[in-house]
């Protein structure tokens, strides 16, 4: 799965980026939409971690789902 398809399905797959980084609020997953850049910028606000650590996360949940 790429990103461009996690976009297009994230109504399904939201609940699992919920899961598994309990710190974001449900506006935050709904204003994300899928979109990476803005799920890694609130990775970082709520988790107070780096770029590159976001970008890692998202990848492990790339290749997870």
């Amino acid at each position: 799965m790429n990103w461009t398809q996690v976009e297009g399905q994230w109504d399904q797959i939201k609940g699992k980026a919920q899961q598994k980084w309990g710190k974001l609020t449900d506006d935050d997953v709904e204003q994300c939409a899928g979109r990476r850049e803005q799920l890694a910028g609130k990775l970082k606000e709520r988790y107070g971690e780096t770029k590159e650590w976001a970008e890692k996360q998202l990848d492990e949940f790339l290749s997870k789902i």
